[in-house]
């Protein structure tokens, strides 16, 4: 390793050891399964699924893949799986591949709504460019409109209906959602790349009795590292029984080459450690720690959309001055780390949103529980009513130049660099890997 890498790997790693991780799709994986990741399996070549691979010498690393694969069975009760997908957008692009033909209709979720890029999102991706896609929104509570599903599953008639989000803070409705599917034949995906460690830990419901495909990726609250996994249900089976070899040739060889191997071997051993009475609690925990960092910002006066949440993240509301990309890069600069987002119809701009995306599957990781979320919480409310007179412009033209002369403001604001010797001196408390 080059010194210049080294001392890169070992500046990200005290970045990490002295802030405060809040973005609900990142989490900290165990000594273990970095060691797998890290490990010699990472020089094999191993095209191909296991004992049918065309490359030799590959004895060892079919015991791997048959490991992973029969564990994730295990932990989400389906009957076939996949665990070879780079990450989670090649996943659902295999399985869009699997289930439909160019100009089939996919009926996805917004992504201004909370749904995510690969569900359909037009023209711009690969979903939206070779498919025809139809999107859901919510309704006046921020929730999945199902009357709007309902409506436009019987007019466009899709092939695929996505549910699965990336900034919502509430329960998936599986159950009533597969209904409305099972009225116009179309295959469900659900995707819980988000949640699937809370499924997995038993502390959310499982889509996995109501549609025919799940995906997920294995870095967020399963604690793995960055791949995904498609599962194919009973259901699914029944609907196809094809459907799991479909799912195996779209992604190989109709969407990647060779396995990362030591990919494999990390998901693996995060399933292990999902399967021990720990992690049950830890997915607990998870949701005990957003009611008690909800609960303390709405108490500080910071609103939240859709008024809290019903799983691990939340997502704060700061519409009334523009205030998403301001609030962000304060809360980083004073080491407190989320992310700027969109909020339902929102009043501003995508580039510059209202919203800011936070959550708790990392913190909770670390070992913090409710007492911390309160503190983390009047942190947080200290830096959005510090920012709160700094106005997102109403000419799209100012919006560039106002946000890098605001971040110069920060960068030298004397609150914010106090505040982030609080949050430093208190994340060193806390265990890391």
């Amino acid at each position: 390793m080059s010194d210049l890498v080294f001392d890169l790997i070992q500046k990200e790693t005290l970045r990490q050891h002295e802030t405060i991780p809040l973005i609900p799709s990142e989490n900290i994986v165990s000594v273990a399964v970095m060691s797998a990741v890290g490990s010699p399996l990472m020089n094999k070549y191993s095209e191909g699924y296991a004992h049918k691979r065309y490359y030799e010498g590959n004895e060892v690393i079919d015991e791997v893949e048959d490991l992973a694969i029969d564990r994730a069975k295990k932990v989400f009760g389906v009957p076939h799986v996949n665990v070879q997908p780079y990450s989670g957008s090649p996943a659902n692009a295999a399985i869009q591949m699997a289930t439909l033909k160019p100009g089939d209709t996919i009926l996805g979720m917004k992504l201004a709504s909370g749904g995510h890029l690969t569900h359909g999102h037009p023209q711009v991706t690969f979903s939206g460019t070779f498919y025809n896609t139809v999107q859901y929104g919510l309704d006046s509570d921020a929730r999945i409109d199902l009357k709007e599903v309902r409506t436009l599953a019987q007019k466009h008639h899709p092939k695929l209906m996505i549910i699965g989000t990336t900034a919502y803070p509430f329960n998936l409705p599986f159950k009533e959602f597969a209904e409305i599917a099972e009225e116009v034949g179309a295959y469900v995906l659900a995707d819980i790349s988000h949640i699937a460690g809370l499924v997995a830990s038993g502390a959310l419901e499982s889509p996995v009795p109501h549609v025919h495909i799940v995906m997920t990726t294995t870095h967020k609250t399963l604690r793995g590292p960055r791949g995904a996994m498609i599962l194919v249900t009973e259901k699914g089976l029944q609907k196809d029984p094809e459907l799991g070899a479909k799912i195996d040739k779209a992604v190989f060889p109709g969407m990647q080459g060779g396995p990362h191997n030591n990919t494999t071997a990390g998901i693996a051993v995060a399933l292990g450690e999902v399967m021990t009475p720990s992690f049950k609690q830890y997915g607990k925990q998870v949701l005990v720690n957003a009611q008690a960092l909800a609960g303390a910002l709405k108490a500080q006066g910071i609103a939240l959309v859709g008024d809290g949440t019903e799983n691990h993240l939340m997502i704060m509301d700061f519409s009334s001055f523009g205030g998403g990309t301001q609030v962000a890069y304060a809360m980083a600069q004073a080491g407190l780390i989320a992310n700027k987002n969109t909020i339902p119809n929102e009043p501003h701009s995508p580039f510059y949103p209202s919203g800011v995306r936070l959550g708790t599957p990392a913190v909770t990781t670390l070992g913090m529980k409710e007492q911390e979320m309160k503190k983390i919480a009047g942190w947080i409310a200290q830096v959005a009513h510090h920012v709160s007179t700094y106005v997102l412009p109403a000419e799209r033209e100012a919006r560039a130049p106002f946000i890098k002369s605001y971040k110069k403001s920060i960068d030298t604001d004397q609150m914010i660099k106090g505040l982030r010797e609080e949050v430093r001196e208190f994340a060193k408390n806390y265990s890391f890997v």
